[in-house]
């Protein structure tokens, strides 16, 4: 009889572990990427090259990654000072890792709900004794007091797998969250970048306008001492005139946008228009990478973060699917709740 007993519950028990190794839902696979081998139908070899400073040929180098400091590639410190002061101050950043912090946090709290619950909970009362309404204690004490400790454990077996997958779908929202942050970091990197090139370039702009007018004034003044010599027509004056006039009218656009440039690149590194980067960038400062990396689509797409926080979303959504399937199953849940009341706190634990 004990031993007949004893396989009965060895049966059950194991009955109910094969239950809970069971797992409702479907399971997550990762879609596949593309079947590419290259961007254009011929390899990409290198770039054109022009016979000026910097004009040089790049060349591309199939397979190589991008580093993580992609803008140290430029060679130029006062780059790198504005980036790292950007990443420090901006607060779209700060935002970002506060809700993987948060993400992260609740994926611990969910990894709780494996283990056992238990609650400990303690009261102690002092009481007067009503003779005549309840029985006194066995001390005919006028006064008393009353302890009471008890117990609460529960523990739900998660037959069904409901929690696994509700802890499934946290974890992939916590790394859907850090896509997010990657995302914001590389975003930024990549708006301060744009916008310390495109101050180069309006420098540029600007220096060739300006040396464009100086050559018209000179051109002007040319004409007009030839006038007063009789030696062209005062419509050739004119027409010099018109086109100095054009080139003056050309420069305070680029400087408005120049200085809007500079109010982007302010609020990019974290301060105000008010308060100017010191860091001033020409085309000069910018040297061009010599070696070009190119990933295959496939690698480019795995090192989106865009993309991986897209799939991570999708993780999460097949997860919830199992916890939708196991919430319409029956729900199995363990509960005990032992407890003990004395009148003193030395025979509470006692028998």
């Amino acid at each position: 009889m004990v031993r007949g007993g004893f396989g009965r519950v060895a049966g059950a028990i194991m009955a109910l572990a094969l239950l809970c190794a069971c797992t409702v839902g479907p399971d997550f696979k990762r879609p596949a990427a593309p079947e590419v081998t290259g961007y254009t139908q011929s390899p990409l070899t290198k770039t054109a090259s022009a016979a000026v400073k910097g004009g040089s040929a790049q060349r591309f180098l199939a397979g190589l990654d991008i580093p993580g400091q992609w803008w140290r590639l430029f060679q130029s410190p006062p780059l790198d000072a504005l980036i790292k002061r950007a990443l420090a101050a901006n607060p779209d950043l700060a935002a970002a890792q506060a809700a993987l912090r948060q993400a992260q946090e609740n994926l611990y709290a969910g990894r709780g709900a494996l283990y056992p619950q238990v609650v400990g909970n303690f009261t102690g009362t002092r009481n007067k004794t009503a003779a005549i309404l309840s029985p006194v204690p066995e001390s005919n004490a006028l006064y008393y007091s009353l302890y009471t400790a008890q117990l609460t454990v529960a523990y739900d077996p998660d037959v069904f797998g409901a929690n696994k997958r509700q802890i499934e779908s946290l974890a992939a929202q916590a790394e859907a969250q850090r896509f997010q942050l990657e995302a914001t970091y590389l975003t930024l990197t990549s708006n301060v970048v744009a916008g310390a090139i495109n101050e180069a370039s309006l420098r540029g702009q600007i220096a060739a306008t300006e040396e464009i007018i100086k050559v018209e004034r000179d051109s002007l003044d040319i004409l007009r001492r030839q006038l007063v010599l009789g030696q062209v027509a005062g419509t050739d004056v004119a027409a010099q005139e018109a086109a100095l006039a054009q080139a003056e009218a050309s420069l305070p656009p680029l400087e408005k946008q120049l200085a809007q440039q500079r109010d982007l690149l302010a609020a990019l590194a974290g301060g105000y228009p008010s308060a100017a980067p010191a860091e001033k960038f020409d085309l000069a400062s910018l040297a061009l990478p010599r070696d070009l990396p190119v990933s295959l689509p496939s690698k480019l797409v795995e090192q989106r973060p865009d993309i991986r926080a897209a799939e991570e979303n999708l993780h999460s959504a097949s997860a919830q699917i199992g916890v939708a399937v196991a919430a319409m199953l029956p729900d199995i849940s363990l509960s005990a709740n032992p407890g003990s009341t004395a009148l003193t706190l030395g025979s509470l634990f006692g028998p």
